[in-house]
């Protein structure tokens, strides 16, 4: 599999069964916000998964194996960056579970059936457009900032794709909790579940996880938080130890 490599590509092991990830730094590579969030979200047996801004596919291929579910589909707007997801899923003997799809965020419910997905996840862009942007048609500003999509997109899209009581999992920012919220309760998925991510105990959160249920009635519970770091700078969170922050 090495030899099909592109420049500037290699292959990242997950410590997950085996499992192995072609990832370019000079484009993309995952943070532990994909693991966070992998963990984060619940996959049923059986299940089918939409994955919106997939990338280079790594959520799908989590969730592939962490869990049961049935199919997951990964949609990503860079036709690079989703070849070399495809790539990466037939490495791993995925193509029966994972699919990886060209498309655009804001024409997703167009692409696919309505009310089509048990779970939707995302790791969406962090920052607004204009929040210290420098190069729009770079991929890796592409992934920050809400160059090619908006929080609204991902919500109005998720809301005609997920099947009633449907769950969305997604990481942000804390900053921007409250926009989250607001605009999860406006596009029918009520905020459910929440849980920040702190770099040390004594610091504030620097990710939050977010889960919501199409057509749920409104009741939020907060979960203990996780806590990156000792005092001493040991990593309490294993898996992702060889991914890359880019964000």
């Amino acid at each position: 599999m090495t030899n099909n490599l592109r420049p500037d590509e290699r292959l990242d092991d997950l410590q997950l069964g085996g499992l192995e990830l072609i990832q370019n730094p000079s484009k993309f590579c995952f943070g532990v916000d994909a693991v966070f969030l992998s963990d984060f979200a619940k996959v049923k047996p059986g299940e089918t998964v939409l994955d919106m801004g997939t990338g280079n596919g790594i959520i799908p291929v989590l969730l592939a194996g962490k869990t049961k579910g049935k199919h997951f589909t990964g949609l990503e707007i860079q036709a690079e960056t989703a070849e070399m997801a495809r790539r990466s899923v037939a490495h791993n003997h995925l193509e029966d579970r994972i699919s990886i799809v060209t498309g655009d965020i804001k024409e997703a419910a167009e692409r696919f059936k309505p009310a089509f997905f048990d779970v939707i996840t995302t790791n969406p862009p962090y920052m607004l457009a204009d929040h210290g942007l420098r190069n729009p048609d770079d991929s890796k500003a592409i992934a920050r900032h809400e160059v090619l999509c908006t929080l609204d997109d991902i919500l109005r899209e998720s809301m005609r794709l997920l099947q009633d009581k449907g769950r969305f999992y997604m990481i942000h920012r804390p900053f921007r909790l409250t926009e989250i919220l607001t605009k999860m309760h406006e596009y029918k998925i009520e905020p459910k579940r929440i849980q920040f991510i702190h770099p040390y105990i004594d610091k504030e959160p620097t990710m939050v996880l977010v889960e919501g249920i199409r057509g749920a009635k409104p009741r939020v519970t907060i979960e203990p938080p996780i806590i990156m770091y000792t005092k001493d700078g040991t990593l309490l969170q294993k898996n992702g130890n060889n991914s890359e922050k880019q964000r």
